[in-house]
């Protein structure tokens, strides 16, 4: 094997006064540096390299720069990367059997016989499902394709070709030709109200699109952009994060990868040449051309030190004579895997197209802020926001007010951490409380507690808001109403307690009847000698006198002597009272859903372990029950600590979410649960407040504004402005927890037990009507001591 081989890079240089090195050469560079410096792929081979430049589009220029290199002996030729360029350069390859490695998107016919030819751009066949399928995870029903030049139409005819196999409209547009000025198409995508659209072009095209984009009004919420270009992240999106505008895309290179980060950034320091000012990129950001070349050169390098007894001669572009190991080696290649900035390298051996590629999808987020509603909010915007006009929210009016009283001027500072303030073990606070202490800051405006532990570093103003810590909870889930329901107005106790007072008062009855001579009477009156006497309270009439008077019917009975009598009364008042508070109870019952909550208090979240409960990190709450000696505290906080990882939350909004999610209480100021309960009707405060405190502006330990922005304060409280503004950022859609949610018309799951116990009484009723029938037939038979036959026919009487 050669101590020295030799790789050639052609590479298109832009028309202008000052050419441009594109970033390919400049990776192509940095990779052969970094390989014959570490000497892991290579160990006994240096790797040089020849460049050659050429002016885009030029063809010819193109095919002779390459018998130039092929000459000189390389294993292969990196570029160009304009089609024209590529193709007359891969001929020569072909023919000299000298592989050509590419790295950007180039349309690769079925019919394609370039058998010297690898490519480690992704198979755009590929891209096009991946973005069909972000546009079907996104349940867009219709979108906007945008695209550049015609090669867009056949990089995107997976999606294309959607609207035929799926519900999705697609609305075709081409980006103008020959200028970078978008706007007015953008104009007319905007009248069209086109809110989601996709856009086929290069980073730095997009670049263009967004910035006239923002001054066509159309970077707000309602818009949806999704890039196919893998270069979103080299393009500067700071203007753009705090404009609500969605957006969306792909990213090939794997800078989660630790040791990729580390040759991303080593090439970002080295790397000295800035883009335009006005270009709207980032400085510094390895693109996805430089990272697939940089790639490139490595598996190139890896498929070398796999080949045996390789050499490498000069080729002349004019005796059609190949390099005898050229189709050893391309094999070599397309059979090699090698782990680089953007992932695992596989090749199609047929093809040379690359394969089983991972791409992460990435979307405009609001970084680097801690915000808590309705207190600092990012202010939403389709314009470029600076400086205190970034923030609104209830702190923000409140530090306005304070300002126009006292006559002062501010600039509103995000604390770093993004934390409120608490000591560490060694004492050392974070967050606000370290700004004020180290006086990088005058004031924190925040609903910042106050607390023993904060006083003693810094100083509190009187405060603004008083408070107290309460339970967020998800809303327990509304009472089905059954068959049965009309059941649920009295426990199961009392139905019981109610069956064996009838059992108990008509068995009394009975016997009073029976023991009292006034309930008994003359059988036969007319006829005065007769010694026969009845009794009208039998047992079943005692019975039937006590249900009467349960059901309010009434019956034929009534008592004659005055202890029976005292019975009666004592147990119609009874049922009075029974039946009117089943009645006014049944409405309620039947009518308004009822919400069973699993924990009413602090006092039962503390007796179970089956909902988990915790607080914010490092905040005032986790403070109190830290240090609390309560011992329903000191068990809750035991709890909590024992599992940090799944009972403490980062912020308010990560313990929301959990809260909705999953069977999770979280522990927070009672005005920001009002705020959270106002505008989520799933959510609910429980139980009461555990203890009571204030919010205050903190200031460093003797500043002089501390006492002027208390009497501030106290001015705005007294004047009602304080009211005011609170009522300005909590009103909201309410969700009041003492509103009773109707039902609408009551359905047969309501009352559908009650036509049950009707059917069953009917049946019965006939049952027992055919057994009395046989019961008085065969005493009937037995008097007149006649023999009925089991089969015989039943007399019928009319």
């Amino acid at each position: 094997m050669p101590h020295v081989i030799r790789i050639g890079g052609i590479f298109e240089q832009t028309d202008g006064p000052v050419s441009l090195v594109s970033a390919e050469e400049l990776a192509f560079k940095f990779a052969v540096n970094n390989i014959n410096r570490n000497r892991t792929l290579l160990p006994n081979t240096t790797l040089t390299y020849d460049i050659q430049r050429i002016n885009i589009y030029d063809s010819f220029e193109a095919s002779r720069k390459a018998c130039d290199q092929l000459s000189l002996g390389v294993v292969a030729i990196f570029g160009p990367s304009h089609s024209s360029s590529s193709n007359a350069v891969q001929s020569i390859c072909n023919a000299l059997e000298v592989p050509h490695i590419q790295v950007r998107w180039k349309h690769h016919p079925m019919d394609n016989r370039d058998t010297f030819y690898a490519n480690l751009y992704p198979d755009y066949s590929s891209l096009s499902y991946a973005i069909l399928d972000l546009v079907q995870f996104l349940k867009w029903k219709t979108a906007t394709v945008v695209y550049d030049d015609s090669t867009g139409l056949i990089r995107l005819q997976e999606l294309i070709m959607a609207p035929s196999r799926y519900n999705i409209r697609l609305k075709i547009r081409q980006l103008p030709l020959d200028t970078q000025d978008t706007r007015p198409l953008l104009k007319e995508m905007k009248r069209s109200r086109e809110f989601r659209i996709i856009f086929d072009c290069s980073h730095h095209m997009a670049a263009q699109i967004l910035k006239q984009a923002q001054t066509m009004g159309m970077m707000t919420e309602y818009y949806h952009y999704i890039f196919t270009t893998l270069d979103l992240m080299a393009i500067d999106l700071e203007p753009y994060k705090f404009c609500g505008v969605n957006m969306t895309g792909f990213r090939i290179l794997n800078v989660d990868n630790p040791q990729v980060a580390a040759i991303v950034e080593k090439w970002s320091m080295e790397r000295q040449i800035p883009p335009k000012p006005d270009s709207g990129l980032l400085e510094g950001i390895m693109t996805t051309d430089a990272a697939l070349t940089y790639d490139a050169v490595h598996i190139v390098s890896v498929s070398y030190q796999h080949a045996p007894q390789m050499t490498v001669n000069s080729l002349q572009c004019h005796r059609h004579k190949p390099w005898r190991f050229g189709g050893r080696f391309m094999s070599f290649i397309k059979e090699s895997h090698w782990d680089g900035l953007t992932g695992r390298l596989s090749f199609n051996k047929t093809s040379g197209l690359r394969t089983d590629f991972d791409l992460d999808i990435i979307s405009l987020k609001e970084d680097g802020l801690e915000k808590e509603e309705p207190y600092v909010m990012l202010k939403k915007s389709d314009k470029a926001l600076v400086g205190n006009d970034r923030f609104e929210g209830f702190c923000i009016d409140l530090l306005k007010e304070l300002a126009n009283i006292l006559g002062f001027s501010y600039e509103i500072r995000l604390v770093p951490d993004g934390k409120y303030g608490s000591p560490d073990e060694k004492g050392q606070w974070n967050g606000m409380i370290r700004e004020l202490i180290e006086h990088r800051a005058d004031l924190a405006v925040a609903p910042l507690t106050i607390t023993y532990m904060r006083e003693k570093v810094i100083d509190f103003t009187k405060p603004f808001m008083s408070m107290g810590i309460s339970i967020l909870y998800r809303k327990p889930n509304a009472t089905n109403n059954g068959f049965f329901s009309f059941l649920n107005p009295m426990t199961p106790d009392i139905w019981v307690y109610i069956l064996l007072a009838y059992l108990g008062v008509s068995c009394v009855l009975f016997v009073i009847a029976r023991f009292s001579p006034y309930e008994w009477y003359d059988a036969h009156p007319c006829n005065p000698g007769s010694d026969v006497v009845e009794n009208n309270f039998t047992l079943l009439n005692s019975f039937w006198f006590g249900v009467g008077s349960l059901m309010q019917q009434g019956s034929e009975l009534m008592p004659k002597a005055l202890s029976t009598r005292i019975i009666g009364g004592i147990w119609w008042f009874f049922t009075l009272i029974i039946i009117s508070s089943y009645t006014a109870n049944l409405a309620a019952f039947l009518t308004v859903e009822r919400m069973d909550s699993p924990v009413d208090s602090a006092d039962d979240i503390a007796k179970q372990t089956k909902i988990e409960y915790g607080v914010v990190k490092d905040g005032a709450t986790m403070s109190f029950f830290k240090k609390s000696k309560v011992s329903t505290f000191e068990k809750m906080w035991a709890f909590m600590s024992s599992k940090p990882s799944t009972s403490l939350v980062k912020s308010i909004e990560d313990g929301i979410q959990r809260v909705l999610k999953s069977d999770y209480a979280l522990i927070m100021e009672s005005t920001t649960i009002d705020y959270i309960t106002r505008r989520n009707c799933n959510l609910t405060q429980v139980g009461g407040l555990i203890d009571s405190k204030g919010y205050g502006i903190g200031t460093p330990l003797g500043s002089p504004y501390r006492d002027k922005i208390t009497i501030a304060i106290l001015s705005i409280i007294e004047d009602g402005r304080l009211h005011m503004l609170k009522e300005k950022w909590w009103s909201g859609s309410s969700c009041s927890d003492e509103e009773r949610r109707e039902t609408g018309p009551m359905g047969i799951q309501n009352l559908g037990g009650i036509f049950i116990v009707l059917a069953s009484g009917l049946v019965l009723s006939v049952f027992v009507a055919i057994a009395e029938f046989i019961y008085k037939l065969r005493k009937t038979a037995e008097r007149e001591q006649v023999y009925i036959p089991t089969n015989s026919h039943i007399p019928l009487f009319v």
